[in-house]
């Protein structure tokens, strides 16, 4: 999830459990006005569904498609236990200082052989790289079923999920890109498909323009988000108006009392539940264990800093310059009732526009899905997305 659109979505739930409403201070009065106001404003939500996807008729052109839910013959997502697993995550020690917590789907008592039989050895490894505020169970409902035929690995980023979260960190776009180049070199060491969410579909954008086919054989985006925050979507009017905003915002989470104060009402698990529920189009799987995944890293030391590092930092890299320079093919599939990065946004309008532009980019939007398609409605992107890598060109 993009960092500001989510931390907005955060403050607009809290409960301040306070007997007089009297007594709050104006200051944060102010404060969480403006960040209601932004619910609809700043990040481009309409109300009316019809209305905000009026501009992105039914397109049946080779590589940009409209795919329908239906409860009738939507296949039931395998999912696999949180406990099952983090019982299968390691550790690996990044730049030989930083603990970085990931996922492997393969077991490890069999040998390569056996392995072998199980997966074609031409399918590409798999690396997952969640959103933020995310981990490596937010992919519970996927890694059964991609691991069927392909090695899965999945991380948490630096900052986020049970890997480390330094103290005093500058978290940056472009450190988590690098991140990922270097675990695809020193732990997959195969060429491998990246599978990203939000701010982890931006990292693997940056990773891949950075990178050589030797490492990254295809790319697969999951609603990407269009920036670290969204101070990156200057030319959004939306955006331009709340600039002010966003730069009070940012001076007031750098007071370290302001920000922590905030930051215990964020973590806490009803207003975490709400605005679960304001980006899934599913409401059904905004479930206790999702909610779990969320909370449990906040209490984390160093989260703190993380969530203040994000929210305040360089935006990075903008994919617009990024995705003409991929030569490697690109899935790309959208949730239609996205509130953080909707189609009718300046993002969701660039990437739509790719099909038509770049022959290598095949788009996908998804009906009745939110923010955290991989989660939100499993099956439909499973449903295009498992073909998708049946036909990657051998490397």
């Amino acid at each position: 999830m993009a960092a500001h659109s989510l931390s907005s979505g955060l403050l607009m739930h809290l409960q301040l459990n306070q007997p007089n409403k009297k007594e709050r201070t104006s200051s944060f009065r102010f404060f969480r006005k403006s960040y209601n106001l932004s619910r609809n404003n700043f990040l481009g939500i309409s109300t009316n569904s019809k209305k905000r996807n009026a501009c992105f008729p039914t397109l049946f052109t080779s590589n940009y498609k409209v795919a329908k839910s239906s409860s009738s013959t939507a296949e039931t997502a395998e999912i696999s236990g949180v406990a099952e697993i983090r019982d299968k995550c390691k550790k690996w020690l990044w730049k030989g200082k930083f603990s970085i917590n990931y996922f492997v789907s393969a077991d490890d008592n069999s040998s390569q052989e056996d392995q072998s039989t199980t997966l074609n050895s031409n399918n590409p490894p798999l690396l997952l790289v969640h959103g933020f505020g995310a981990s490596i169970p937010h992919w519970r409902r996927n890694i059964r079923t991609l691991s069927q035929n392909n090695t899965v690995y999945a991380i948490d980023l630096l900052g986020f999920g049970a890997s480390d979260k330094p103290a005093g960190f500058a978290y940056t776009m472009e450190t988590w890109a690098q991140l990922i180049l270097d675990f695809l070199d020193e732990v997959v060491r195969k060429p491998t498909v990246l599978v990203g969410n939000s701010v982890g579909s931006l990292a693997c954008v940056i990773a891949a323009s950075e990178s050589s086919q030797s490492l990254v054989r295809g790319l697969v985006l999951l609603n990407c988000a269009g920036g670290m925050n969204n101070k990156a979507i200057v030319d959004d009017w939306r955006i331009k108006l709340l600039l002010p905003l966003l730069w009070l915002i940012d001076f007031l989470l750098k007071q370290q009392g302001i920000a922590s104060f905030i930051f215990e009402r964020v973590k806490q698990r009803e207003n975490l539940r709400n605005v679960l529920l304001s980006v899934y189009g599913n409401k059904e799987s905004v479930d206790e264990e999702l909610v779990e995944i969320i909370t449990e890293p906040t209490f984390d030391q160093g989260a703190l800093d993380a969530f203040v590092s994000i929210v305040t930092g360089p935006p990075g890299p903008n994919p617009a310059k990024l995705m003409p320079k991929l030569s490697i093919p690109v899935l790309v599939l959208w949730g239609n009732q996205d509130p953080f990065t909707p189609l009718d946004g300046p993002v969701g309008k660039y990437f739509s526009s790719l099909p038509y532009k770049l022959p290598n980019i095949s788009l996908f939007v998804l009906e009745g899905v939110g923010h955290c398609p991989h989660d939100d409605r499993p099956e439909l992107v499973h449903e295009k997305l498992l073909p998708w890598l049946a036909h990657l060109p051998s490397s």
